[in-house]
């Protein structure tokens, strides 16, 4: 399963020039600018534009991805940002490993996958990985876009209060900030416009 997953990753990147756009996600944008910089985890960190962002605002940030080439693109794009100083770079096969050390901010954007992921297990490892008085921010699709009439492969898109129950944090422990699903635009490879549905789950452990 490490294998197979670890070859379409590093393929995907491989095959081609920038996967995504260099610029970080809205939601988290949305959900973590108010926050007061520390240390934070950066899991399925692609090409680093969540982990540059976070770090050009004075985080200190380690990013996380099972594709070498995402890793290296992720590192070029902090040394063009001037950000190399407060990122490092770790390559797991989450579900498999994971890093070590507790994080202010846990940040997983979208770590959903067409090939076998634990992401229950994930998701637990990344809760397990908050400091005390840090935040979990967790952003997953919801649904395919309105404009992808044949889904490309068959999934279980989570729902709200069905990733609060695998997560089973503790109540006396945690604060759910933002429960909320978020209807974006989104459009096609091929121009169609539409829009995308995506769970937002922003979470606040108790100071110890």
């Amino acid at each position: 399963m490490a294998l197979q997953a670890a070859e379409f990753w590093e393929t995907r990147y491989r095959d081609g020039s920038r996967l995504w756009s260099g610029r970080p996600n809205a939601l988290l944008v949305r959900e973590a600018t108010d926050l007061a910089p520390g240390s934070a985890l950066d899991l399925g960190c692609g090409e680093g534009a969540d982990a540059v962002w976070l770090a050009s605002r004075g985080w200190r940030v380690t990013g996380v991805d099972i594709a070498h080439t995402a890793l290296e693109r992720a590192a070029s794009h902090a040394a063009e940002a001037g950000v190399s100083d407060r990122t490092a770079w770790e390559r797991h096969v989450l579900g498999e490993t994971f890093p070590h050390g507790s994080f202010d901010l846990v940040n997983v954007q979208y770590l959903q996958s067409p090939v076998p992921l634990d992401q229950q297990r994930v998701l637990r490892q990344a809760a397990e990985a908050v400091a005390p008085g840090g935040t979990l921010l967790i952003v997953l699709h919801a649904n395919w876009p309105s404009w992808q009439s044949e889904p490309p492969f068959e999934a279980e898109f989570p729902t709200l209060e069905g990733v609060l129950d695998e997560l089973a944090l503790p109540e006396e422990e945690w604060t759910v900030q933002t429960l909320e699903t978020v209807r974006r635009p989104s459009v096609s490879p091929d121009g169609l416009e539409g829009s995308r549905d995506d769970h937002v789950w922003r979470m606040r452990r108790a100071v110890a």
